[in-house]
């Protein structure tokens, strides 16, 4: 089933937090919302299950308009950030209430409880209550009772935050699974640019309530078309350096090169990521290369590669460096890394878009 927001506004006081908010999400797709705290994720989760009402705009499922419906009436799975469990049942109970309420048979209740239990990793858990729960536990809880209401479109809002990383990989890749056997609309929410990209079909970049990019995953990652895009999506984080064109060349930070033609003079935001910086001579560079002396702030050692952060005179910058065949480079370090210009993204400074055209 497909939903639509249509110029979704809500306010909290003087706060706007979603501001004109447009987004169509297609049947039966996996879209991830990505966006830092506050960028209004939950809040338009709230606003599509019905707990709370827009200051304007509309809500579509299927072409529905919901935006009045009752909570009821959506018939939607929800996994809120709070885990919401019923103090007074069991685990088992807890899983079952949203089959209870459809009036399901009992047998197809405890068969449907037992298997997502055992997916989640919960089936010792069934006879507890939510007070004997860690965490971590009430939270896998929470997410085996959303994920079984009879429903065509399922809500997560960061279901797997604060989870030990060894278990959110696993119930990612389960999750993956599940949106393949139930064949239905899944939005889930994330602030995690890894798990953005590894649990979304389409992803969508969040901020400040608006929709800053929507495509498929790795259009998203290879092509931002804003600086948010850039700035949120892939770790290490992107170094994003204010700058300047003018008579026809690019300067920011210690970057200079020739500008694209047809790119008018004024400020810029220059981007790079971490792994388009090289070691000096590697044999990923090109003789169009900007080499760039600098020093060694701080090595993060990852085993496969080093996150390296530099100091390039007044610049700081994050480079991800391979260590296939080179040690990782020494605190206070000398060194010399390259960039191919051809990697290094423009955005306007004012608005954040996209200047030199990307990829097409």
């Amino acid at each position: 089933m497909a939903v639509e927001f249509q110029s979704i506004t809500r306010s909290y006081g003087a706060k706007r937090v979603l501001d004109g908010f447009d987004l169509k999400v297609e049947p039966q797709s996996f879209t991830v919302l990505c966006g830092s705290s506050g960028s209004g994720k939950s809040v338009l989760f709230r606003l599509l299950v019905g707990l709370e009402k827009p200051d304007a705009g509309r809500i579509l499922l299927g072409g529905r308009d919901i935006t009045d419906e009752p909570p009821a009436a959506r018939a939607i799975g929800y996994v809120p950030q709070n885990f919401a469990l019923y103090p007074h049942q069991t685990v088992a109970q807890n899983m079952a209430y949203p089959l209870t309420l459809a009036k399901a048979p009992k047998a197809e209740i405890a068969k449907r409880v037992e298997r997502t239990a055992g997916i989640l990793s919960i089936t010792h858990l069934l006879a507890k209550t939510p007070d004997q729960l860690s965490g971590g536990e009430k939270q896998r809880v929470a997410v085996a009772r959303g994920l079984l209401k009879d429903a065509e479109i399922f809500v997560l809002d960061d279901p797997l935050v604060g989870l030990d990383y060894k278990l959110r990989e696993r119930l990612m890749d389960e999750l993956k699974s599940l949106r393949e056997e139930l064949k239905a609309t899944f939005l889930y929410a994330t602030s995690d640019s890894l798990e953005a990209l590894n649990m979304a079909q389409r992803l969508v970049v969040v901020d400040a309530g608006r929709v800053v990019q929507h495509d498929d995953a790795i259009t998203v990652y290879d092509d931002p078309r804003f600086a948010r895009s850039l700035d949120l999506i892939g770790f290490p984080h992107a170094n994003l350096l204010p700058g300047r064109i003018g008579n026809g060349q690019v300067e920011a930070g210690p970057l200079r090169f020739a500008a694209l033609a047809g790119l008018r003079d004024g400020d810029i935001v220059a981007g790079l990521r971490p792994e388009a910086i090289h070691f000096e001579g590697s044999p990923r560079g090109s003789k169009a290369d900007l080499a760039i002396a600098a020093r060694v702030a701080l090595v993060e050692n990852l085993g496969g590669e080093a996150v390296v952060y530099l100091d390039a005179g007044d610049t700081q910058l994050t480079a991800a460096l391979p260590l296939s065949r080179i040690a990782p480079p020494e605190f206070g370090a000398d060194i010399r890394v390259v960039v191919d210009p051809a990697d290094i993204m423009l955005f306007d400074a004012a608005s954040g878009a996209r200047l030199d055209g990307g990829k097409n």
